[in-house]
């Protein structure tokens, strides 16, 4: 078994041309580019036994040769995959898995039997081995399609393998070649999408995890490996939220971002450098433009159409409304465009060079020390903001929400780590609490956009969503009092 390191780019077909070109390409190669027409079959059952094990099984033809390819487990982050593979040839165009069982290739059980094609990718590859800052990196420039059925998928890719040295210089190489040719980091395998041809079926949405950690694990390697979930999380759903598949990729691209931000403030703790600061100030910035979206977002969704449901005979209600989906859908233009940028892709690039960087061996607090400390001071910052609370204070009922929404996802983080029965009993009660100051700060932020929708041939009208937001706020109020008291008597769960 070999374990696969390469970093996929998604490239379009005319900038490809462009980059086989470069002279950069030239001055790093260490040997004659090489021209590969590879046609691949991969196989699976009718209900895609593989597949939902995270596997996938190949025959290739390169030349006259065929290879029989397994391969299964591993992750994505950042465009770098990384999987472990069984590969070995077989004599012909037909699966061999008893040369594969003998190679510790395994497949799930009662698969063997019911194999079959499923689709085929079958595309022209060009071949660069590079000397790129002492590390050996296989390019690869594919061009070609997938099938399946009557289905066509064109295939415009880069894959960067590291041959030797060290994964950053994948990342390194793909930031200079960013400099040359728009990229887009690729989170989706040709697999993959292979997949969802012969499936009819769209990328699904995302709701992302925070890895899974271990007690015995170091506390660096904890927070890379909360860093990558969050950035997988974020990745899935880019491509669904620029397509407008559906609302909730943009959302799930927020949240991510949002836990993204949370997991870098601690790992600050542990890795300060300035590195590690840009890409949290950018990663803040960006959440502070999706966070601007949304504001319009939850007004036109959830507190003006309700309403409107409601009146609908009521023209000035209509017309309101239609001004603020203007609103909403220039907010959505911006930040489609960010998401959509270079800019992003470098950031993206950024993070997988940082994560991939080697550090002194700094003394280092014991992953469950550490988690205490973190959990305690977010919790003591959650009873601050309650102390100091004023009913009659928007801003501060907002200071609470942020305390309680850091204090949560911190939980989420270290979840993992805690006594389960106790952890999901807390948690619950906290996302009660933080549901009903996110309801309270919506109807907040919902008098700031109506002060800038303000003018006096809509002054009735917003008096009466002012009247109607007002009688909700009251009715949360309450509903607060009720749950904070509640969430305040039980035992911490850490």
């Amino acid at each position: 078994m070999a374990v696969e390191t390469e970093l996929k780019l998604h490239i379009s077909p005319d900038k490809l041309q462009r980059l086989k070109r470069h002279p950069l390409l030239r001055s790093l190669a260490i040997e004659r580019a090489r021209t590969l027409k590879l046609y691949s079959i991969y196989y699976d059952t009718a209900d895609l036994a593989l597949h939902r094990n995270a596997m996938a099984l190949r025959l290739r033809r390169v030349g006259k040769q065929w290879l029989q390819t397994l391969k299964g487990g591993g992750r994505s982050s950042a465009g770098l995959h990384q999987r472990n593979e069984w590969e070995m040839p077989v004599p012909a165009e037909q699966l061999d898995l008893d040369v594969l069982k003998l190679a510790g290739g395994k497949l799930p059980h009662g698969v063997r039997n019911h194999l079959q094609p499923v689709f085929v990718t079958d595309f022209t590859r060009n071949v660069r081995l590079l000397d790129f800052e002492g590390a050996q990196i296989e390019l690869c420039m594919d061009s070609g399609e997938i099938r399946a059925g009557q289905s066509m998928c064109p295939i415009s890719e880069l894959e960067l393998e590291l041959i030797s040295g060290a994964p950053q210089k994948l990342f390194r190489l793909a930031l200079l070649l960013l400099e040359i040719v728009p990229l887009e980091a690729e989170h989706t395998s040709k697999a993959e999408y292979g997949y969802r041809l012969f499936s009819a079926s769209r990328p699904e949405v995302s709701k992302g995890r925070f890895a899974a950690l271990q007690p015995s694990q170091d506390t660096s390697s904890a927070l890379q490996a909360l860093v990558a979930s969050c950035l997988s999380h974020i990745q899935s759903n880019v491509a669904g939220a620029l397509l407008k598949l559906d609302e909730e990729y943009l959302h799930q691209v927020r949240v991510g971002l949002r836990r993204l931000r949370v997991v870098l403030s601690v790992t600050k703790r542990v890795h300060p450098d300035p590195e590690l600061d840009a890409l949290y100030s950018q990663i803040s910035g960006l959440c502070i433009e999706l966070g601007r979206a949304r504001d319009w977002d939850v007004f036109v969704t959830q507190t003006l159409a309700p309403i409107c449901a409601r009146l609908p005979e009521h023209e000035g209600l209509r017309a309101l409304l239609s001004a603020c989906e203007l609103l909403r859908n220039n907010q959505h233009a911006g930040m489609e465009s960010s998401l959509a940028s270079q800019d992003f892709q470098r950031l993206l690039l950024r993070f997988g060079a940082w994560m991939h960087t080697d550090r002194a061996d700094n003394p280092q607090p014991s992953l469950e020390r550490f988690v205490r400390k973190i959990l305690d001071k977010r919790y003591k910052q959650v009873l601050a903001a309650g102390d100091a609370l004023s009913i009659k204070d928007p801003a501060q009922f907002h200071a609470l929400r942020i305390a309680c929404k850091k204090l949560r996802y911190s939980l989420e983080m270290f979840g993992s780590l805690l006594p389960q029965n106790r952890y999901k009993t807390y948690l619950d009660k906290l996302a009660v609490l933080q549901d009903i100051l996110g309801t309270m700060n919506d109807i907040a932020v919902a008098h700031r956009l109506l002060d800038e929708l303000d003018n006096a041939a809509r002054h009735d009208t917003l008096a009466l969503v002012r009247g109607w937001m007002e009688h909700d706020y009251a009715e949360h109020i309450t509903l607060f009092n009720k749950n904070w008291a509640g969430f305040v008597a039980q035992t911490k769960c850490w």
